[in-house]
């Protein structure tokens, strides 16, 4: 299933975060015009292993806000100021010949994980736990920053924080 956000108006066509129109050619998805291809320095992608690359899309996009850019295997989706890459898992490539990627197997045994600065951890935690989320535990201070974590359909942890000031 394709995801678009539609406005609540139907008067002007949807757009994406950078002002484009729907691209036809994607069946619904957003154009990959905001998704970054460089011409000079760096941009920071994180690449998620799915056992349901659908169900991933939906709390990415749904619960956590983010848009759409392209659907199926890959998916992208723009997230904040950074693009989710979600696809399934696999065996050695010619590029990766060592290495298999897979879903987590133990969600209590982490090696990596997304972390998202917010402004507002109380207003994020209420958002996200009314769409869907479920959270660890509420967001603990812990001095420096206040932080609560969440995981996404597969297992990924995710650490959500804000700095005390």
């Amino acid at each position: 299933m394709t995801h678009v956000r539609m406005p609540a108006h139907r008067a002007r066509p949807p757009r994406t975060l950078a002002g484009h129109l729907p691209s036809p050619g994607l069946k619904g998805a957003l154009p990959l015009a905001d998704f970054p291809a460089l011409t000079e320095g760096i941009v920071l992608t994180h690449f998620i292993v799915s056992s349901d690359v659908a169900k991933s899309r939906q709390f990415y996009s749904d619960v956590l806000g983010g848009e759409t850019l392209m659907d199926g295997e890959p998916t992208i989706v723009a997230l904040a100021n950074s693009w989710i890459i979600i696809n399934t898992g696999g065996g050695p490539t010619d590029d990766k010949p060592t290495v298999t990627l897979e879903a987590p197997t133990d969600p209590d045994r982490v090696s990596a994980f997304l972390n998202i600065r917010v402004a507002d951890i109380a207003a994020v935690h209420a958002d996200w736990s009314a769409r869907g989320a479920q959270f660890l535990t509420p967001p603990i201070d812990r001095g420096p920053e206040i932080r609560c974590y969440l995981r996404d359909p597969d297992g990924h942890l995710i650490e959500v924080g804000q700095v005390n000031r």
